[in-house]
């Protein structure tokens, strides 16, 4: 880009005042209450170490693309917190163009995989080690609830609400810094703020999603990883998976933050899923499973529930099902 060469101080002032107007809309400081008026998901913990104050919330703007327009904002969010010493925690958002954030040059560092309620979080961290404070953790992004909806459309749609977060540390233990993810909630959901921030080491647990069924009825419904088609079963009856307590054991069925999560039965994997919207009898839901390893398949299930009329040993009955309108394999 060229630049003419502007001559005066009338002219310079100009220039000043043009730039300072520029970066004004570019960046500009914010509270928690100006995050509450954004349309996108911002998070912040309810949980953090003793002595962690907010200090600093910032509020940026993406460049429009073709599939936006002037009239809708793109906003994006930064917030940090931190002991006044070397502790510290921070929060920043992005919504294309995104690399690897947990990349570090110096041989002093060790991966790790923690749970979060996106899911499973990987970080890094320097130095070595599982105990002691460390000089810097970094977790690679995570998407939040929007974005997974308007990526799930396919692979040209480009996001307007949806945002991933990233989350880095400096001067803590990599266990506070699980809690503190553990602990991160949407400052809105639904309208309402999010919980007060405490200092005790106690945590709540979360309600579980308005729709409550066994994750393995979407277990059913996914393929396996070998397999090339999806989905397998497209209608359940859902008053037989609530009666059939041996194949599916309710008591197994916990919340594990916005998830409903089991275990895999003979290993260490988990099956989970979780609402990211609803409409009436129609869901929209994230179904995530792990066989105990590294790596967590993904598929967005789209399903209604619904009374059907079947006869059982000859006579007449109605059944609640669960029907499969829309399947996408992540």
């Amino acid at each position: 880009m060229s630049c003419n060469r502007i001559k005066g101080t009338t002219s310079l002032f100009a220039l000043a005042i043009f730039m300072l107007s520029f970066l004004a809309l570019c960046s500009s400081a914010a509270t928690l209450d100006d995050l509450k008026k954004l349309e996108i998901l911002c998070f912040v913990p309810s949980h953090l170490p003793q002595g962690f104050h907010l200090r600093k919330v910032e509020i940026t703007y993406d460049e429009p693309d073709q599939q936006s327009n002037d009239n809708h904002p793109l906003p994006l969010y930064s917030v940090e917190y931190g002991n006044g010493w070397n502790a510290t925690f921070s929060i920043e958002s992005a919504r294309e163009g995104i690399g690897d954030r947990n990349i570090m040059e110096e041989e002093d560092t060790e991966e790790t995989e923690i749970q979060s309620p996106f899911g499973p979080m990987y970080l890094i961290y320097r130095p070595k080690g599982k105990d002691g404070r460390k000089r810097e953790i970094k977790a690679n992004w995570v998407s939040d609830a929007n974005m997974n909806a308007e990526t799930a459309k396919g692979p040209e749609s480009h996001p307007v609400l949806g945002r991933y977060h990233g989350f880095s540390a400096t001067g803590i233990t990599v266990v506070e810094f699980t809690k503190i993810v553990q602990s991160l909630r949407p400052l809105r959901s639904n309208g309402a703020a999010a919980p007060a921030v405490t200092q005790s080491p106690a945590t709540t647990e979360s309600p579980p999603p308005a729709l409550k069924i066994h994750p393995k009825v979407f277990s059913m419904i996914n393929s396996r990883i070998s397999d090339s088609e999806s989905p397998v079963v497209t209608e359940i009856n859902l008053d037989a998976v609530e009666k059939n307590g041996n194949q599916f054991n309710s008591d197994e069925v916990k919340p594990d933050g916005e998830w409903l999560r089991c275990s895999v039965p003979d290993s260490d994997g988990f099956m989970r899923y979780r609402v990211l919207n609803s409409k009436g009898n129609h869901y929209k839901v994230e179904y995530q499973e792990n066989g105990g390893g590294t790596l967590t398949t993904a598929a967005i299930i789209e399903c209604e529930i619904e009374k059907r009329n079947i006869h059982r040993d000859g006579k007449p009955v109605t059944i609640r099902v669960l029907r499969v309108s829309s399947f996408n394999q992540k």
